[in-house]
């Protein structure tokens, strides 16, 4: 890939900008990708150099002239040190990164954005409204046909996707916010997804929502009535999907290499598999965006910020992801 990386800084007082800095260390030599931090100057330079990654950094000033690793600010003033974790200041922050970053994106400037960890509460406590990082580009991308895919690597590097068909909110409203338009959403990006990472198929598998996928019935009903007549309309529209498969067993098989993707229910039945597979290496890639979105899949971890010991690999991860796309994308 050839262009431009944004990467959104994420809560200063997390580990958004450590991880940032490190994986883009460790990436440089890749290829030619020129690389924008958005976030506070200040931090990044101070991280550049008490970090030993010593890169190049300099301020965007066009989309022309020479360098590699740049950064730009979209906070009128520069945040203060020694902010205490979750700081109003810092959450701010961090939407207005996420806010230039995804225009940018919109307006054609960057290539891919890859989102740091922000901290939900913090953002809200600051007086926001925010469900998510995915919930807000969307919006800002004026799309609601968009849904959370997360995937990795195991150690025998064998990959596991899942896609959400349903993402933050209770579990308790799951079975009232399961619907089959978020389903067979869910099955579309997810083979959409396949195609867009350039896998010679897009077999996708359906998680059922209740245990052994409702066991006829007898567990519960919506695999009867709302899951299967999914399926089989898509089938009949010609996708590659299988199910409704016990929860407990499906994401085994997808590991295995029988499926390409996993369409979960809800939050925790995608992501606990995943991160038990690829919890140092996962990635959160948002589908149906107009523009490439990813993110490693970790939170700020104030209890480590600031040490200098966060493990990047998730966010070198996520930034592959987004140069693979970009690249595929670029492609005629």
């Amino acid at each position: 890939m050839k262009g431009w990386l944004g990467i959104s800084l994420g809560d200063a007082t997390g580990i958004g900008p450590e991880v940032a800095l490190k994986a883009v260390a460790a990436e440089a030599a890749a290829d030619d990708v020129k690389y924008l931090f958005i976030g506070d100057e200040g931090l990044l330079r101070r991280l550049n150099i008490s970090l030993g990654v010593n890169l190049p950094l300099q301020p965007l000033a066009g989309p022309g002239g020479s360098g590699r690793f740049f950064f730009t600010n979209p906070a009128a003033e520069a945040l203060p040190e020694h902010l205490p974790a979750g700081s109003p200041l810092a959450a701010n922050l961090a939407v207005a990164a996420l806010r230039d970053g995804g225009q940018r994106c919109l307006r054609g400037e960057l290539d891919a954005l890859v989102t740091a960890p922000v901290n939900k509460e913090a953002i809200i406590r600051a007086g926001h409204k925010f469900i998510g990082q995915t919930e807000f580009l969307s919006e800002l991308a004026g799309t609601r046909r968009t849904a959370m895919m997360l995937l990795g690597t195991d150690e025998r590097g064998r990959w596991l996707r899942v896609a959400l068909a349903t993402v933050h909110i209770p579990i308790k409203s799951v079975p009232e916010k399961l619907t089959a338009e978020k389903i067979t959403l869910a099955i579309e990006l997810a083979a959409q997804s396949c195609r867009d990472l350039g896998l010679t198929r897009a077999k996708i598998a359906v998680a059922g929502l209740n245990p052994h996928a409702g066991e006829g019935g007898e567990f519960g009903d919506e695999e009867i009535t709302t899951i299967s007549p999914v399926i089989q309309a898509m089938q009949q529209r010609g996708f590659d999907v299988a199910g409704p498969m016990s929860g407990d067993t499906v994401f085994h098989y997808a590991l295995k290499g029988d499926f390409d993707a996993v369409v979960a229910m809800y939050h925790d039945q995608g992501l606990a598999p995943l991160k038990a597979v690829a919890f140092d290496s996962g990635i959160n890639w948002t589908l149906g965006l107009p523009f490439i979105r990813t993110s490693p899949d970790h939170g700020t971890a104030y209890d480590i910020a600031g040490k200098g010991i966060a493990n990047p690999g998730s966010m070198i991860a996520a930034i592959r992801l987004a140069k693979q796309l970009a690249g595929n994308k670029a492609e005629p």
